[in-house]
């Protein structure tokens, strides 16, 4: 399936949210038959009401022509494009009451630790209440990003994120100068970002390496997989330890090389050990743990000072709702 956003290439997961983006498909098997209404619904989060305002202003096309009819079904290999609606206002509001909990202030970028549950950015599925709203109320001078037209609008000063199920530590610049060096990092990958995650079953290896390329699903757009002619992706992973108890599980540390849409996930479940409680990746519902969300954390963030030059290292502790799930593990 070739499947693309048709957009000026801003970060690595900009395929994440679809506001404002021209979504571009050849329709896969999997949406044979099925309504172009709820077709959209189901690939951009969008409401099947906000769907329809978007069909009704003749922003869907199929194999070129303007869609008309809600009811109109899908068919395998035809071309499925739709320009969908931003985000109300240009830039995101500020909102103070959104929490913010940052760890370290160096004046051109923040540290933070996202709560699980929070989003980063303003995107089909929630425009409100996002972590971005919450930073811009209390540095506004984080604007000036997409004024400058460094930043999409609703994505000031995000150099990299994390997944709504995801807490831990994000990298936000609040200047031109911090988020142009800050992405420079990223790219040339010299930012480290570490991360504990509970994956099903025993991981034999002490330590290991996943290598394989992501790429969107064919058989299910709103799902990234290891396919040959994804981006290159790249995981390095350690055992913290194992228990058998509810289930058997095992505390991986692991490494990101690249950045890819859920890569993580994606690649602990290529290898046959989920994310706990990660029931998209393939974590069994009978297996599931006490937990709502799935088990992944930003423990340690690492990259330079985009003034001094220096090293900068960040960490975070588990949260609260996790840390119930590797009781009698000994980590560090």
């Amino acid at each position: 399936m070739a499947c693309a956003v048709n957009r000026a290439p801003v970060s690595e997961s900009a395929f994440d949210a679809f506001d404002g983006d021209v979504l571009s498909l050849d329709v896969p098997a999997a949406l044979e038959s099925m309504r172009v209404d709820r077709a959209l619904s189901m690939l951009t989060g969008l409401s099947r009401s906000e769907v329809n305002v978007v069909i009704d202003r003749g922003l869907v096309r199929v194999d070129g022509r303007v869609v008309t009819k809600a009811s109109m079904t899908l068919m395998e290999g035809q071309r499925l494009e739709a320009r969908l609606p931003q985000p109300d206002d240009g830039e995101v509001a500020p909102d103070p009451t959104v929490r913010v909990d940052v760890v370290h202030d160096g004046g051109d970028y923040v540290v933070v630790n996202k709560a699980p549950g929070q989003v980063v950015h303003p995107g089909a599925g929630q425009r409100d209440h996002t972590l971005v709203a919450g930073l811009v109320a209390r540095y506004p001078r984080m604007g000036e990003l997409s004024r400058e037209g460094l930043c999409e609008p609703q994505r000031p000063g995000i150099v990299h994120r994390l997944d709504k199920g995801t807490s831990g530590l994000l990298v936000v610049a609040t200047t031109p100068e911090g988020f142009i060096n800050l992405t420079s990092q990223l790219r040339e990958r010299t930012m480290e970002r570490t991360y504990l995650g509970l994956v099903e079953g025993h991981v034999d290896e002490e330590r290991g390496v996943v290598d394989a390329p992501i790429g969107r699903s064919s058989r299910t757009p709103t799902m990234m997989t290891v396919r040959s002619d994804g981006r290159p992706a790249r995981t390095s992973y350690r055992v913290l330890g194992r228990l058998d108890k509810p289930q058997r599980v095992t505390l991986l540390e692991l490494k990101l090389d690249t950045g890819r849409t859920h890569q993580i996930r994606v690649h602990v479940a290529t290898i046959g050990h989920p994310v706990v409680n990660d029931l998209r990746y393939g974590h069994r519902r009978d297996r599931r743990l006490a937990d709502e969300r799935f088990f992944l954390h930003s423990s340690t963030l690492a990259f330079d000072d985009p003034r001094s030059g220096q090293r900068v290292t960040t960490h975070a502790d588990l949260p609260e709702d996790l840390v119930p799930l590797v009781e009698g593990l000994a980590f560090r």
